[in-house]
């Protein structure tokens, strides 16, 4: 019997890689996403980083099997021509299916009961060291505890922006709003507004918001040439401020980084006072509202200006333990400028990430982003099952010739010292040869 199916090139599928004209292959078969990208919940940015191309591991990795059932609407009648997955991708299919099949996606453990608890804890006693001890030492602890409070909530939102902590998607939603906007005072809808973004295209210095922080850090010479980041819209320029601040790069990165929560506090306000979609803006608003009612009072509350700046400068520190975590995930990773590929997700992750390897005892504390490369290839995954499959990854990335790096939080702090040293240094000397030439 004749073949009767529709068949387009790779070359062609690439045409309709605009957001007016937007097609994208999942195995095999091409569909429309056009009318798709205003509603999708994941926001238009991670299909627009794959349009035009084929892209069904980066579909498996973020959709249940639930999600099948709708790509039928937006079905072109087209098949790609000459389709076929390659043996990585086959294997990685593969795993996720037998997790699938296991119940790893749905077994969350009660890992969410005791974070929520120990949360209300730390809260508590924050809120009660700083309104009724007299002690100078017990206040400034509470900074302490404050910071790593805001550290578990955002283990908290993090889980529930990639897959239900809770029984419904409204409390879900509430859990979001409650521990992003109103506890931490970053919005949850900056959060998905990025991290969707970065988990498509990790570690690619145009299209990756989370390597995108000119004038004061560059992990790479490439961003010297003042890249368009597709993300913002607009040129990450490389000028003479961005020179003088990257060549010291290695010796600011960790006090910038101590209170880089000030820049979230920012990115966050001018997102959702944007003209940009932003959903549920209001509900993201409120819970902003609620975080600059309770904290600057709770702050007023100690005696005297210094202990006010101290305090937060301390929660603004411990918190900052988990920003410079991030960083050692991917700062330290192969990196590479253009447009991420949807053919070879299996292999990107395993270049852009970099594992903090600790004792099980201490997975509470990095909230198991410190399994970086297992939560990338499956970011559905509950956080206590990530343990549990990382020898499994290992064992396909050693099939496949690929990298899986884990570290130690101290080697993973020197190579990623290391890479921004050696970026410092080649920023050093255009920096120099600029003085020297113009005076």
């Amino acid at each position: 019997m004749a073949d009767d199916k529709k068949y387009i090139t790779a070359e062609e599928l690439k045409k309709h890689n605009k957001a007016e004209d937007l097609w994208i292959s999942i195995q095999g078969k091409v569909y429309n996403a056009t009318n798709w990208i205003k509603d999708h919940p994941g926001g238009d940015i991670p299909i627009l980083n794959l349009a035009g191309q084929e892209a069904t591991d980066a579909f498996i990795a973020f959709h249940p099997g639930t999600a099948w059932k709708y790509l039928d609407k937006f079905f072109t009648g087209y098949y790609l021509e000459d389709y076929e997955a390659s043996e990585v991708s086959k294997d990685y299919r593969k795993l996720c299916s037998e997790f699938a099949k296991a119940g790893l996606f749905e077994e969350k453990g009660h890992g969410v009961i005791y974070s929520l608890c120990f949360v209300a804890f730390l809260l508590f006693l924050t809120v009660y060291g700083v309104l009724y001890s007299n002690s100078f030492w017990i206040r400034m602890l509470c900074g302490g505890l404050l910071g790593l409070a805001w550290m578990q909530v955002s283990y908290l939102g993090h889980d529930s922006g990639h897959y239900l902590i809770m029984t419904t998607r409204g409390f879900n939603k509430l859990v979001q709003i409650l521990a992003g906007n109103c506890i931490t005072g970053i919005s949850i809808a900056w959060w998905n507004w990025t991290h969707n973004a970065h988990h498509v295209a990790c570690n690619s210095l145009d299209y990756d918001p989370d390597l995108q922080h000119l004038p004061v850090f560059a992990v790479s010479t490439s961003l010297f040439k003042s890249l368009y980041s597709t993300f913002y819209g607009r040129e990450l320029t490389f000028d003479s401020l961005a020179k003088f601040f990257v060549s010291y790069q290695h010796f600011t990165f960790y006090p910038i980084v101590c209170v880089s929560r000030v820049n979230l506090f920012i990115q966050t306000l001018l997102l959702l006072f944007s003209r940009r979609k932003v959903s549920n803006r209001l509900m993201n608003i409120l819970g902003i509202m609620v975080f600059w009612t309770w904290f600057p009072l709770l702050v007023s509350t100690l005696p005297n200006w210094t202990e006010r700046v101290l305090f937060v400068l301390i929660s603004f520190a411990v918190t900052g333990i988990q920003h410079v975590q991030f960083c050692l995930n991917h700062f330290a990773a192969d990196v590479y400028v253009g447009q991420p590929k949807g053919n070879d997700w299996f292999e990107k992750q395993t270049a852009g990430t970099i594992d903090i390897a600790c004792s099980p005892q201490m997975d509470w504390f990095f909230g198991g982003l410190q399994f970086q490369l297992e939560h990338h290839l499956f970011p559905r995954l509950p956080r206590c099952q990530l343990r549990k499959i990382s020898p499994i990854v290992q064992d396909l990335c050693k099939k496949h010739n690929l990298p899986y790096r884990s570290l130690s939080f101290f080697e993973a702090n020197r190579w990623t010292i290391r890479t921004l040293r050696v970026a410092a240094m080649q920023a050093r000397s255009l920096l120099w040869e600029a003085v020297n030439t113009h005076g």
